[in-house]
């Protein structure tokens, strides 16, 4: 019912803007004309101008931004946010239009610079005053559904505010039902009207049309009385889902070909068509640094190598990939050829590393090579980065969410190190961070994050961090 409600008034606000647009834009054209700042040369061409900008804006509304946030409620910044992106959706699919049409001096300037931040205005007043207007005009008095909440009153810390929002929808909570002491009713918000046990004689005194359990019952026999009471009763009953509460984390809801499912995380890399993006940008990254600069950066270092430590100059490792698969790593060498054991982290003045190699390592020229590991597809440019097979099973057993790393492909880069989470981890909350940021990666991809960490890791290179040796 609330979501009814809610996209309900959406699609009506929705028409409103489509309608005022197209006045807004006729009305704008005509007054540019009788005050003689333009000629129109075809009413043909306007036309397609108006329904190409109100297309762009119908773009905007069944985008999948907009319809993951359905709400209704606009303070300030917020209307500002959404009318913003409408005038760019609308605006920028009309000068797409106008350039790739060849048709720019048929749009008049006068009328165009008069336009774009009217639209803008009239979208910002219509998102941030009518959605209240609509709601009171459909579910005013007449339509108000008078509620009632039963459970904790420690739950309306976080429940009030969407609850005080739904009033544009005809909620209208009259009070609640708890067996709290009378202490923990102090910043509850609203009148309390008995113990639980008196939910079905206070709707029946108070008329109640709804009532909202502000948490999953505990049992199956109150679950049985709350769905059982409210059909008899002939009143809507909602349940707050705090599932991700018990669970003590954030949870994905999932449907899938009837069947419905509790996940632990989103993970858009399982998307192919994002897969496909993914492996397109490191492509496009890899091929030229394969072709264009590992071969200049080879001879330099097999140079310093032959003066300071002569040996091979790639340095292949084991590690740990995608699902833990073990590939074969390439490097450029930065330590001596004797080094003694290879699973013991670098640290800052390891006398392992020859002089040039220091300067390698800060400068991320010894992961260069890396970018062949991209092109054959063991690596990513940007993921979380690959241990040795000896310190992922340490890990693992330090931290509980370690493995969830490898849902992606290890990267040349990642998150955790444009935040300059990188070096020698000497704590286990240093990896703890780091872990945290490869799961925010992996839970949140989306092309600009990808772009974003690449630039970022550029930046680092002409700039190390003071964490990089």
């Amino acid at each position: 019912m609330i979501s009814q409600r809610t996209s309900g008034l959406n699609a009506i606000l929705a028409l409103c803007q489509l309608l005022l647009t197209a006045s807004l834009f006729w009305v704008e054209l005509a007054a540019v004309l009788v005050l003689g700042k333009s000629d129109v040369v075809s009413w043909h061409a306007y036309m397609v101008f108006c329904a190409v900008a109100l297309f762009g804006l119908v773009l905007e509304m069944l985008s999948k931004k907009r319809l993951e946030t359905g709400s209704i409620h606009r303070d300030f910044v917020g209307a500002h946010r959404l009318s913003f992106r409408q005038t760019l959706f609308g605006i920028g699919l009309l000068l797409v239009y106008v350039v790739g049409t060849k048709d720019a001096a048929t749009l008049s300037r006068a009328f165009f610079s008069v336009f774009v931040p009217s639209l803008y205005v009239m979208l910002f007043v219509t998102n941030r005053y009518l959605p209240r207007l609509l709601g009171q005009r459909f579910f005013g008095e007449k339509r108000w559904e008078p509620t009632l909440l039963v459970g904790r009153a420690a739950r309306m810390e976080g429940l009030r505010p969407w609850l005080e929002r739904k009033t544009d929808v005809g909620f209208r909570t009259i009070g609640i039902l708890c067996d709290d002491d009378p202490w923990e009713l102090e910043h509850c918000g609203y009148p309390r009207l008995g113990g639980t046990h008196e939910m079905v004689e206070v709707v029946r005194r108070l008329g109640v049309t709804q009532v909202i359990r502000t948490e999953m019952p505990a049992t199956a026999d109150e679950q049985h009385f709350f769905v059982e009471a409210c059909d008899q009763l002939g009143v809507r009953l909602l349940v707050v889902a705090n599932l991700p509460e018990r669970w003590g984390r954030p949870l994905t809801f999932i449907d899938d070909d009837g069947m419905r499912f509790i996940g632990l995380r989103e993970e858009p890399l399982e998307n192919p068509f994002n897969q496909l993006i993914k492996r397109a940008i490191d492509l496009a990254v890899s091929l030229p640094v394969i072709l264009f600069i590992l071969p200049v950066t080879s001879l330099i270092v097999w140079w310093f190598q032959w003066r300071q430590s002569p040996g091979p100059v790639f340095f292949r490792q084991k590690r740990a990939g995608l699902q833990n698969r073990e590939f074969e790593i390439l490097k450029y060498r930065t330590m001596k050829v004797d080094h003694g054991v290879e699973a013991k982290q670098a640290t800052r003045g390891d006398s392992r590393i020859y002089p040039a190699g220091q300067w390698f390592r800060k400068l991320s020229v010894d992961e260069l090579p890396q970018f062949w590991n991209v092109f054959a597809g063991h690596m990513s440019i940007v993921g979380p980065r690959p241990h040795l097979i000896e310190h992922n099973s340490l890990f693992a057993r330090q931290l509980a969410n370690y493995q969830v790393r490898t849902f992606v492909k290890p990267g040349i880069t990642g998150l955790a190190q444009v935040r300059g989470l990188r070096g020698e981890a000497k704590s286990t909350e240093d990896i703890a961070r780091r872990i945290a940021a490869d799961i925010e990666y992996l839970e949140n991809w989306r092309p600009a994050l990808e772009i974003s960490i690449i630039l970022q890791t550029v930046l680092h290179v002409i700039k190390p961090p003071k964490t990089a040796y």
